[in-house]
């Protein structure tokens, strides 16, 4: 059953999607749009695929893994990548580009971060923050009943970017260890339990995000990025990640000529940080169901997608 059809909230938005016209037929297989593990992602693939269904496309939802997807759509499993962060998956994206089978769709309208994070509050427990070196030298302060007396650093998931996680920590000679999350609400319930007790707590973020809004944290300084810096490409790995990162659109090499009005469209699709940041505190702050975000936003954004048409 379509995503529109699931929710009862979309009766709202079934109004907005009558009379948009299909110049060019396209193929009534399905689109297969991935979802992951972040909110943003999920909430903005059921965007996108309400938007390919407003010109009568038919589309289906498939979990997928971070890193191996881009194989996926060049081989044609998946149509679509919508959220290719670079810091994290640029690598796996650059390596399916250069096997063939997938297109560089362009970026959306927003620089993206990603880094370790910290609530403003545990700025006051550690002075020197954002340093990473003030950091290490609180690292006690960070230690849980399961670090070895070394300071707990709370990562996303494993197939995020788990071994660079690793091999930064060992390159700087941190005194930390990594845990890492099974999901991104994981995080977040990190963060809500250690502000109840005041508890200090480092945690992996990015942005844009719903933790954009007011004077929630700040990211660790870690040396500069650069070119071939981590050690999966070569460099020592001391370094952090880029401070202005891009986020792309990855594509099947057949969706131009399988379906070419979805194709346009979605060459057009560019998400603001504000966009991308109210998709996920929709669901991370409002409690919304992914489903109902999205419905949400395409209701409260009917003339930002349909200039998209």
């Amino acid at each position: 059953m379509k995503f529109f059809n699931k929710l009862a909230t979309a009766a709202a938005v079934g109004s907005l999607l009558l009379g948009a016209n299909v110049a060019q037929a396209d193929s009534k297989e399905p689109i297969v749009i991935p979802t992951h593990n972040w909110t943003s992602q999920i909430t903005m693939a059921y965007v996108i695929g309400g938007i390919f269904e407003s010109i009568g496309d038919n589309v289906s939802y498939v979990p997928a893994d971070s890193q191996t997807v881009y194989e996926s759509i060049r081989n044609g499993d998946v149509t679509i990548g919508h959220e290719v962060w670079q810091s994290t998956f640029g690598k796996s994206f650059n390596n399916a580009l250069d096997a063939g089978g997938i297109i560089d769709v362009g970026k959306h309208a927003s620089a993206t971060q990603e880094e370790w994070w910290y609530p403003a509050y545990v700025g006051e427990l550690c002075p020197g923050l954002p340093s990473w070196e003030a950091l290490n030298e609180c690292s006690d302060l960070f230690a849980t009943a399961g670090s070895g007396g070394k300071g707990r650093y709370l990562d996303g998931p494993m197939d995020w970017h788990g071994q660079e996680t690793l091999d930064r920590i060992e390159a700087l000679d941190m005194n930390f260890t990594a845990k890492f999350a099974g999901s991104s609400g994981a995080l977040w319930a990190e963060l809500a339990s250690a502000a109840k007790d005041n508890r200090a707590v480092v945690v992996f973020n990015w942005s844009p995000n719903f933790t954009d809004a007011g004077d929630g944290g700040s990211f660790v300084k870690f040396p500069a990025y650069s070119d071939g810096c981590k050690k999966s490409d070569g460099g020592d790995g001391k370094c952090g990640s880029p401070p202005a990162g891009w986020l792309k659109k990855a594509a099947y090499y057949q969706m131009p000529a399988k379906w070419p009005t979805a194709y346009k469209i979605y060459n057009n699709i560019s998400f603001t940080k504000r966009d991308i940041g109210n998709m996920a505190a929709l669901v991370d702050i409002d409690g919304m169901s992914h489903e109902a975000a999205a419905a949400k936003w395409l209701a409260d954004n009917e003339a930002t997608w349909k200039a998209w048409l």
